[in-house]
């Protein structure tokens, strides 16, 4: 299991992938908005979405977790 995080703080803008997708290494799976940047946070590992933690729109934290995949 492989857990996506956020790696600054920031917006959840677009999550690009449903829960039951099938994800490749260097990704894009959501796209953060920061400071009026769009920052693309791509899955580090093969697998498919299992879970999406967190919702367009919400405020996130640097490290919190985005989306699961397993």
């Amino acid at each position: 299991m492989n857990e996506v995080k956020a790696s600054m703080a920031g917006s959840i803008w677009k999550i690009v992938v449903d829960e039951g997708d099938s994800v490749t290494a260097g990704q894009d799976v959501v796209v953060l908005e920061s400071m009026k940047m769009e920052i693309p946070i791509a899955a580090e590992k093969d697998g498919v979405v299992k879970s999406i933690v967190k919702a367009e729109g919400d405020f996130v934290n640097e490290g919190d977790v985005l989306l699961v995949i397993e």
